[in-house]
This record gives structure tokens, sequence and C-alpha cells, in this order.
């Protein structure tokens, strides 16, 4: 696959070029700050760019070029990568867009095969959350979906942190040793407990679902 970075720090700069080619993907240009990446990728847009949340132009520089480059470039993928999991970057990152569109940690795509798997999920069109944070944002819910929250029951609880992650209904399944029908049916009760009715498609409620939790732990404070 196709892939340009933009990130500050030459040291990881350089070790994730190597990680990347190691992996047999194409890197087809790499910046210090994103308004280098925005120009080297004005006419040729790879199928990800990597960013990292706090470049240049600060204070976070990756959040304003992931705005430019999505607009620019609505079909590509677009993986933040940060020391920090903190939910205000979600959000941020989720204002963005829900398609295509990933958060992780840097200590997290240190091999081939978890950086490999990520960007192949963005590639596909699907948000891929860091687990850490996804399980945080189930376990502590807060503000004005509590009670909707508090009705799910603990499995539906880990199957929407798994949703949050962006694993499919065959990956949830994977994870908790469950068949995929079980997940289905996790999935439609998580939907009616939220009120996300039938009237929309199901990855879009998806989203919604996952947005949800976002949304009641940043009202929460």
């Amino acid at each position: 696959m196709r892939v340009a970075l933009a990130e500050d720090g030459a040291l990881f700069r350089e070790g994730l070029i190597m990680l990347l080619k190691a992996a047999g993907h194409d890197v087809v240009g790499w910046a210090a700050g994103g308004d280098e990446l925005v120009a080297m990728l004005a006419h040729d847009a790879p199928d990800v760019a990597i960013l990292d949340i706090r470049m240049p132009p600060e204070p976070d520089g990756g959040l304003v070029t992931a705005e430019r480059l999505r607009a620019a470039h609505p079909e590509m993928g677009l993986l933040f990568l940060s020391h920090y999991a903190e939910t205000h970057y979600l959000m941020r990152i989720l204002q963005i867009g829900t398609d295509a569109i990933g958060y992780r940690l840097k200590e997290k795509v240190g091999s081939v095969d978890v950086l490999t798997d990520t960007l192949t999920r963005i590639r596909d069109g699907e948000i891929v959350i860091e687990p850490v944070l996804a399980k945080r944002l189930v376990e502590r819910p807060r503000g004005e979906k509590k009670d909707a929250v508090a009705a799910l029951s603990e499995r539906e609880l880990d199957v929407l942190r798994l949703m949050a992650e962006g694993r499919s209904n065959n990956g949830i399944a994977g994870q908790l040793y469950v068949s995929a029908k079980a997940v289905e049916k996790h999935i439609a009760n998580i939907f009616g407990k939220l009120g996300l009715h039938t009237d929309t498609s199901e990855h879009h409620r998806r989203v919604l679902a996952v947005l949800t939790y976002l949304r009641s732990q940043d009202n929460g404070g």
C-alpha cells in the first residue's frame, strides 16, 4: 500500500519509515510538518497518510493538516499517532470524519503486524480507535446518556468496546469467543437501548453507538 507520513521527531520518523518498508509498503513521501506534507501530496495522494498529532504547525498540527488533506483528498485514509490517548483528540478526529480514519498510540504500532492491520482497516474505510481509549470511554460513561449506558449488560459493553475499536462482527466474535450470530444479537440490543433505529445503515448506527459514548464522556467533563 502507498503511504506518506508527517512526524517532527526525526528518530521516530526514521524508525516508522523502516517499519513500513519492512512490512512491504511503498513510502511515497515524508515530512517533519503538516504544511510540507500537504504540498507534497497536492497531486499524488497515497492510500493512507500517517500524522503525528503534535507537530508543526503548532500546537496540534496533525489535526489541522488532516482537515486540509481530507478536504483535498476525501478518499485518502488518515492515521493519527500520539504518545497520549486523549478524549479531546478523539472528538476532534471524529469531527474530521468517521470513515477511513484511525487514532493509535505510537507505542502500540511498533510491530509489522499491528501497523499493517491498522493501515489495512483504514484503507478499507473503517474507523480504528486505540483499544485502551475505547475501553476507558465505554467503562466510564457519564453525562446525558448515563441511563442508556446503565441499561447495557456487561457483555453488551464488551461488544460496544470492540465496536469502538472499529472491529467487524467476525472480529468481535473472535475476541469474545462467541458466534457471529450472537454478536449480531448483542449489537441489535445495543442499537435498541441507545435508540438507534433501523432507518439508517448498520455502519452509520455503529458509528452513532460509539459517538454516544464519546459525547456522554465529553459532556461529563
